[in-house]
C-alpha cells in the first residue's frame, strides 16, 4: 500500500498539461504515492451544473494532500449560457471550485513564496525572496454578494449606515453589494501562521498589509488581531503597510521585505505583484493549507488559448509539488526538486516561451527530472 494518497485534479485547459509535467518530476523523486484522479472545473459545470462534484468532495475527504491544475471561470450569466440546455433556467449558479474547496475544508492559509532564481531572465531584481501569507476563506472572497439587492437588506443598511444614504433609493437591480467579512479567528490564525513561519525559517520580519485608514471596521479588526499576535513573537520585528503603498514599495525596494500577511483580496493582489517580480505566473506556486488537508496549485489560470499546445511554463506547478513534498514531511525530496529547478533555470538551455525560449512544457519537466535522476 502506498504511503500517501494524493488527489489529482488537473481541471481545465493548460491545467492538464502542467499537471502532467509535475507528475514527471514527482516520479523522478520516487514518491511512494497513489494518485487518485478527480473531476473538477468547467466541463463538470457545463455537463453537470457543478464545477466541484460531490464525488470529488468525497475524494478529498480521504486523501493526504491534493494537487490541482487550473480551472476556467466566467461571470454568472456567461456561465449559465454554457450549461447543458436541460440545466439552463434551473437557478444554478457557478462558483469557483477552488474557492469552494478553501471554504469547505477550511484551507485558511494561502502560502505563496515568490523567489527569484539565479539566471532567470525575467527577474525584476536578483535576490528577491518574498513569502506572502494570504487569508484564504474570508474577506471579499467570502461569497456573500447580492445583485439585485433585496429590499430587506437595503432597508437594514439604510437604517444602520449614514454612508448608505446615496444608494437607498436606487432600484435593487441598480447596484450590487459584496460583503467584506473579516473575523477575529480568521485574522488571528493567518497572522500566527505568518509569524510561526518567520520563526521556524529565521526570516527577518513580518509586514502586515491592510487599508485600515479607510476600511476601518474589517481591516481595522485584521490589523488589531495581527498586533496582538505580534506581541507573542518579540524576536520578530513587525511593520505595517497600506495595500496601495506596499505595491509601490515592493517595486522600489523588494529586498526590504520578507514575510507579508494580508486579508484575502490584498493577499491575492500583492502575491501576483511579487510573482511578476520573480518571473511571472509561470513561477508562482501556491499552497492552500488547513488543519488536515492541503491543496497545492500554480497561481495561473487555465489559459484556454494555449490549451493542447504544451507551451506554458510548468515550473509553478512543479514548485507547488515541491511544497506538497515539504508539507508531507518529504523535505529531502522537496529540496531535490527545488535544486533541480534552480539548476535548469541557471543553465538556461531549456526555456519555455515566457522565458524567451522554445522549449515545451514537457521538455522543461524532463530537464528538471533528469537533474534529479542523473
Amino acid at each position: 500500500m502506498a504511503s500517501y494518497r494524493i488527489a489529482w485534479l488537473p481541471g481545465d485547459g493548460v491545467g492538464r498539461e502542467v499537471m502532467e509535467a509535475a507528475r514527471l518530476v514527482l516520479d523522478s523523486v520516487c514518491l511512494d504515492a497513489e494518485y487518485l484522479p478527480g473531476d473538477i472545473g468547467w466541463e463538470c459545470w457545463c455537463r453537470e451544473g457543478d464545477a466541484l462534484p460531490r464525488r470529488t468532495i468525497d475524494l478529498l475527504k480521504g486523501v493526504d494532500a491534493a494537487m490541482f491544475g487550473a480551472v476556467t471561470s466566467k461571470p454568472v450569466r456567461a456561465a449559465e449560457l454554457e450549461l447543458s440546455p436541460p440545466l439552463q433556467g434551473k437557478g444554478l449558479v457557478y462558483r469557483s471550485p477552488i474557492v469552494r474547496m478553501r471554504q469547505m475544508f477550511d484551507l485558511y492559509t494561502c502560502l505563496r513564496p515568490c523567489k527569484g532564481y539565479r539566471g532567470n531572465p525575467l527577474n525584476f531584481k536578483e535576490g528577491i525572496d518574498l513569502v506572502v501569507f494570504r487569508e484564504n476563506t474570508e474577506d471579499l472572497y467570502a461569497g456573500v454578494e447580492f445583485h439585485p439587492v433585496p429590499r430587506e437588506l437595503a432597508a437594514v443598511l439604510g437604517a444602520l449606515s449614514k454612508p448608505f444614504a446615496p444608494f437607498k433609493d436606487l432600484p435593487g437591480d441598480g447596484y450590487a453589494v459584496s460583503c467584506k467579512i473579516n473575523t477575529k479567528k480568521g485574522s488571528e490564525r493567518i497572522a500566527r501562521a505568518a509569524f510561526e513561519f518567520a520563526r521556524t525559517f529565521k526570516r527577518r520580519k513580518v509586514t502586515v498589509v491592510h487599508k485600515a485608514n479607510v476600511v476601518r471596521a474589517s481591516d481595522g479588526l485584521f490589523l488589531e488581531e495581527a498586533r496582538k499576535v505580534s506581541a507573542d513573537y518579540p524576536g520578530i520585528p513587525m511593520d505595517e503597510a497600506n495595500v496601495d503603498a506596499i505595491c509601490m514599495w515592493l517595486l522600489k525596494n523588494p529586498h526590504s521585505y520578507d514575510v507579508l500577511v494580508a486579508p484575502n483580496l490584498y493577499g491575492d493582489i500583492i502575491s501576483d505583484l511579487a510573482a511578476q517580480m520573480v518571473g511571472g505566473l509561470g513561477f508562482a506556486c501556491s499552497a492552500n493549507i488547513g488543519g488536515t488537508l492541503a491543496v497545492f496549485e500554480p497561481s495561473h489560470g487555465s489559459a484556454p488559448k494555449y490549451a493542447g499546445q504544451y507551451k506554458v511554463n510548468p515550473i509553478a506547478t512543479i514548485l507547488a509539488a515541491k511544497m506538497m513534498l515539504d508539507w508531507l514531511g518529504e523535505t529531502e525530496k522537496g529540496t531535490a526538486v527545488e535544486q533541480a529547478v534552480a539548476e535548469v533555470i541557471a543553465e538556461g538551455s531549456v526555456r519555455t516561451y515566457d522565458m524567451g525560449g522554445t522549449s515545451s512544457t514537457l521538455e522543461m519537466a524532463r530537464a528538471i527530472a533528469s537533474k534529479i535522476t542523473d
